[in-house]
């Protein structure tokens, strides 16, 4: 049988499998299928594949020399299924992003600086582009340092993220509705995408805190909620989707700028996702917005800490009106295994 080249790495929060374009093939459908097995989906324990038996652990990045000449790099998000066979590309992940750029100097598509490396990363599912700085002494990356991330033990060496052309990366517009609020259910919620499709909710609407750290008891309301969702943001059917997200959100209690409780679908993340994180944040700052009466907002151009279930995610964000100036997040990565994985026979 033979193998494909792959590198494991932990980006940010999540864990993937990191593959050169090349070293797949361009068929969209045997390449889903070659990931499928590689993983070891479908199965809920992924036991025959590198998978974790968890959404944020069955994640591919795809990564190419850029083909837009103002980029470094193409970046292609997929998350595969767990118990599905699925691969979907409907959304990005901020998360394995903050690999992106140290897999690009390590499979020398990028030729890394003295001291510190900055990567163009054009991100193919959203047409976006983040640039990730992160250090490279002596010309080699380097994943010790010192800082700390909610959700990942130890420390380790910090990746800036500059995000641009985020706002209504999916949806075509920040407010894909056209309105502030949208009533679903009984429920009022804000509709935005700013890096990721996102329906804010308080958690109060749902006859809870929103610092519980189990919510299976909403399954079916939230499944409810992100179908009528996905249509009204111009999304379609989304019930093979894993967008839009659904975040709860609730004021804060641990000094942060909002506490979230998100589903990734109808299952409650343990943190909050990078783009997530981030479109939340947007709304918060949006007068009238679900969530922007319960935030406790920093000063201008202070980062906002989004409080989540194991902790917190500081990201920063500026809006002039409903128009986005800026995003950013700091992250962390750090390479597993670099080596070759053998894919089973078949699903």
């Amino acid at each position: 049988m033979n193998g494909v080249r792959c590198m494991l790495m932990r980006g940010g929060t999540s864990k993937g499998a990191y593959f050169l374009a090349g070293d797949l093939p361009s068929a969209a459908t045997e390449r889903d299928g070659l990931l499928l097995r590689i993983m070891g989906s479908p199965d809920p324990r992924q036991i025959d594949g590198i998978g974790g038996a968890h959404p944020l652990t069955s994640k591919v990045a795809v990564v190419s020399a850029s083909a837009d000449g103002a980029s470094d790099i193409d970046y292609l998000f997929l998350q595969l299924g767990v118990e599905e066979a699925t691969v979907s590309d409907r959304q990005n992940c901020g998360n394995l992003l903050a690999g992106v750029g140290p897999f690009a100097v390590e499979r020398g598509l990028v030729a890394a600086k003295p001291d510190e490396t900055s990567v163009r990363i054009r991100m193919l599912n959203s047409g976006g582009v983040a640039t990730a700085t992160f250090p490279t002494p002596g010309g080699a990356v380097g994943y010790e340092g010192a800082t700390e991330i909610s959700g990942v033990p130890g420390t380790a060496a910090r990746i800036d993220l500059d995000l641009a052309g985020t706002e209504g990366a999916s949806c075509g517009a920040l407010l894909p509705t056209g309105r502030l609020r949208d009533v679903i259910d009984g429920v009022e919620v804000t509709c935005v995408d700013n890096g990721m499709p996102v329906v804010v909710a308080a958690a109060s609407s749902f006859g809870v805190t929103g610092y519980e750290t189990d919510l299976s008891h909403l399954r079916d309301r939230i499944r409810s909620l992100r179908l009528q969702a996905g249509e009204l943001m111009g999304l379609g059917d989304v019930s093979a989707s894993s967008v839009p997200k659904t975040t709860l959100v609730a004021p804060p209690r641990g000094g942060g700028t909002l506490c979230t409780r998100t589903f990734i679908p109808l299952r409650m993340h343990t943190s909050i996702g990078v783009l997530g994180a981030v479109t939340v944040a947007t709304a918060a700052l949006i007068g009238g917005a679900v969530g922007h009466d319960l935030a406790e907002l920093p000063p201008p151009g202070a980062p906002m800490s989004i409080e989540h279930p194991t902790g917190r995610l500081d990201v920063a964000v500026e809006l002039d009106g409903t128009t986005v100036r800026r995003a950013g997040v700091v992250r962390t990565a750090r390479k597993l295994f670099d080596g070759t994985v053998f894919p089973r026979s078949s699903l």
